[in-house]
């Protein structure tokens, strides 16, 4: 394990992308080039790899490095190294070792990998007093004081801590703040050491601890991410290292959420016949104006913020289609999501369409992760099971993963169906039988900003 965190850290501190392989067919002429068809190229894994969106690499080589598998930087990047990963876990699943995870693997890579993070508590936090922006795993170190200086978590027993300092020094370099780091505090034995212009990174032995010290500067203010754990942890710990050095930065450009779109689109579920509309909370989130087009504008009359759930109505309507809700779905794992794409993906039209996608994992309390992501609109589609039964409600989320401490493209869950209709009942919606074509019962939601 120790070799391997060493060459976990050279590769995450010199990052590089490696370009995908690909086949270039032969430029010989066969014998009977008129009627032999040309033999196409195989697909490599790095080929689909690539194909993939970049929110699905991200959460692959994030789950691949919580595993144990992937030792690399968690960018998005395809490499030989996240194929090399795969096929690792392929193996110890007993599998075929492709490199390419059908969705058998994907399910449980992403189900193993979600337990892992829960267990460590992972967090992308902001420190108050550097401005830093870092993952902390706060179960395993649930203790937390600040000073001025900076953040320290530890554990209960302080086999493990987190150290996020900050200090002003003159005409600072890499090279010098890397071989006071060596010096301080004494007895630190030094076996990996890497050192660019704009950082620097050691790891070796503090006294009985093994460590991993990055560290950096802007102008005057230096920044300095320590990591210290007992040798008897380092099997629950070193996955962490990973997803902490790739996660760490120290002097985020915006630390804030992204701005939020000035017009936004997303998708509702027609849920009474007269015109109560369940739908995304962050689509229809401070707006001036909502729009259920061609119905005209809506008020939102309730929220869940632990679901991003919304309750609007439109007063006045006709030839609303409800969709029915009451039956509980059977467990399956694939469903059907019905919504309306962007205006942009579909030429200006809002045509309701219909995508398949897994349930791969929980991604937090009754909430269900799905895979694929549909596209953009889609944000409060309707779901249903493979019996045609209401499964609940997908919704596109910004993808927080061990490597990105920064919005990723986005991801997509599923909030149960007896999650909504529990939201609709404590509002005073009583959704019963409805429509069983939930391209009926789908309307798109505008939302409108200053």
């Amino acid at each position: 394990m120790r070799s391997m965190l060493i060459a976990t850290l050279m590769f995450v501190a010199t990052i590089a992308a490696v370009q995908a392989q690909t086949t270039t067919p032969s430029t010989a002429k066969p014998k009977q080039a008129a009627t032999t068809p040309a033999r196409p190229a195989l697909q490599s894994p790095a080929d689909t790899a690539n194909a993939m969106g970049q929110g699905e690499r991200l959460a692959i080589q994030s789950d691949l490095a919580w595993v144990g598998q992937y030792n690399g930087a968690i960018s998005g990047d395809v490499s030989e190294r996240m194929v090399e990963a795969i096929k690792e876990f392929q193996k110890t699943g007993g599998g075929k070792p492709t490199g390419v995870l059908n969705p058998k693997e994907r399910s449980v890579l992403a189900e193993t990998g979600r337990r892992r993070r829960e267990n460590a508590g992972w967090k992308i936090v902001t420190d108050a007093p550097t401005g830093a922006q870092l993952g902390v795993p706060t179960k395993l170190v649930p203790q937390q004081t600040s000073d001025a200086n900076g953040t320290k978590w530890s554990s209960p027993t302080g086999t493990i801590q987190v150290l996020l300092t900050r200090r002003k020094e003159a005409n600072p370099t890499t090279a010098k703040l890397a071989e006071h780091e060596k010096k301080e505090p004494t007895g630190r034995t030094i076996d990996y050491t890497v050192i660019k212009p704009d950082f620097f990174v050691l790891s070796g032995l503090q006294g009985l601890k093994k460590f991993y010290v990055r560290g950096t500067f802007k102008g005057d203010e230096v920044r300095i991410l320590t990591i210290l754990y007992d040798q008897a942890t380092e099997n629950t710990v070193e996955p962490v290292v990973i997803a902490m050095s790739s996660a760490f930065n120290p002097f985020p450009v915006n630390a804030g959420p992204p701005p939020r779109k000035i017009v936004d689109y997303g998708t509702g579920v027609v849920v009474t016949e007269d015109g109560a509309i369940v739908t995304d909370r962050q689509i229809t989130d401070g707006c001036i104006a909502i729009t259920i087009p061609p119905f005209g504008n809506a008020d939102r009359i309730a929220e869940d913020k632990d679901h991003d759930l919304a309750l609007l109505h439109i007063y006045g309507t006709r030839g609303l289609k409800p969709l029915g809700l009451a039956s509980s779905p059977a467990d399956k794992a694939n469903v059907e999501i019905t919504g309306i794409a962007d205006p942009q993906n579909q030429g200006g039209g809002r045509t309701a369409t219909t995508v398949k996608a897994a349930i791969t994992s929980v991604a937090g309390g009754s909430d269900l992760a799905l895979s694929p992501t549909p596209a953009i609109g889609f944000s409060g589609a309707a779901a249903r099971d493979d019996g045609g039964k209401f499964a609940g409600l997908a919704l596109l989320k910004p993808a927080v993963v061990a490597g990105s401490a920064t919005t990723a493209p986005a991801q997509s869950v599923l909030v149960g169906a007896d999650t909504v209709r529990e939201f609709l009942r404590a509002n005073g919606v009583n959704a019963g039988e409805g429509s069983t074509e939930a391209a009926a019962s789908v309307v798109r939601v505008i939302c409108v900003r200053k």
